[in-house]
């Protein structure tokens, strides 16, 4: 009998802790460790704690990892960092391998970096950067697009700094030197091991295009002026030819009036035949005179 009693007490005592895993489980996220001593059961040599439930096998690896390469990783910052919806145990494996990134990510469109000289050549360079992760500032840091950014941004200015495109394709590690010295891991969950330029090619004469571009304006500007002197120019010809008209219209009244005068003239007896013939001698010694000249003129 007390030998059924034992046994039934056993049970029950197992009924419940199961019943209570389950149910810290269900209501914890699965992160609930193993119900030892404390709470969290150890295992190996440093004693890394154990979690159960839907995500136990990745923070388990993670912890097992995090131990063997002696990273610190505390069970609420793994908790933190899988409710963030990373994979913990990836995150393990990148601070114990580092990660390299293409700068820029070719799947986003772009498989360059492209800047441009002071001499106006365009140089296209490939970046890749290694990076390692830091765990404890895996929460609420910047991620690696972040990183990304930031060195693409610093690699295109020092580039544009440099006074000839020759000195950049001699020394790509000094724009590497560069942006090393800038500190672009700040406030970030990563630091920057190492950024190489993979490649490096020289692209178009950007400045030698702008400038025949400007050549060009300048040429369409300078035809629109001429165009507006030339129609100057003849309006003020046209212009003329008509002041010259009106002086002839005005030269030919005047002619007309000469006969009328001379009629007057002899019928009020201010002028005789002999100055009649004297005026006409003058005109036809002009005429003369005026058909020679014409005549000289090639």
């Amino acid at each position: 009998m007390n030998k059924r009693l034992a046994a039934g007490a056993v049970a029950l005592v197992g009924l419940g802790v199961a019943a209570g895993i389950i149910l810290v489980s269900n209501f914890g996220g699965g992160y609930v460790s193993s119900l030892f001593a404390g709470g969290v059961k150890n295992i190996g040599s440093k004693n890394p704690p154990v979690a159960v439930g839907a995500q136990a096998k990745a923070i388990n690896d993670a912890f097992i990892a995090a131990s063997k390469a002696n990273i610190e990783l505390s069970f609420d910052n793994a908790c933190a960092i899988d409710l963030a919806g990373r994979n913990i145990f990836d995150i393990v494996k990148a601070g114990i391998y580092p990660r390299e990134f293409a700068c820029p990510d070719p799947a986003k469109g772009s498989s360059t970096l492209d800047a441009i000289t002071k001499d106006g050549i365009q140089i296209k360079v490939k970046v890749r950067i290694t990076l390692r992760t830091n765990i404890e500032k895996l929460v609420g840091s910047a991620a690696e697009e972040t990183i990304t950014a930031r060195v693409g941004e610093s690699i295109i200015t020092a580039i544009g700094s440099s006074d000839c495109y020759r000195k950049v394709l001699e020394r790509p590690d000094l724009i590497s030197l560069y942006v090393m010295e800038k500190k672009l891991d700040a406030d970030t969950a990563f630091t920057i091991l190492s950024i190489n330029i993979i490649d490096i090619t020289v692209g178009e004469n950007i400045g030698a295009k702008l400038q025949s571009a400007q050549t060009e304006v300048d040429r369409k500007v300078a035809l629109v002026e001429a165009e507006k002197r030339e129609k100057a120019a003849i309006a003020r010809q046209q212009e003329a030819k008509a002041l010259a008209e009106e002086s002839r219209v005005k030269i030919l009244t005047a002619e007309a009036e000469v006969p009328k005068a001379i009629v007057q003239a002899f019928r009020e007896g201010n002028m005789g035949i002999m100055d009649y013939c004297h005026i006409k001698n003058i005109e036809a010694d002009t005429e003369m005179k005026s058909a020679l000249s014409k005549q000289g003129t090639p």
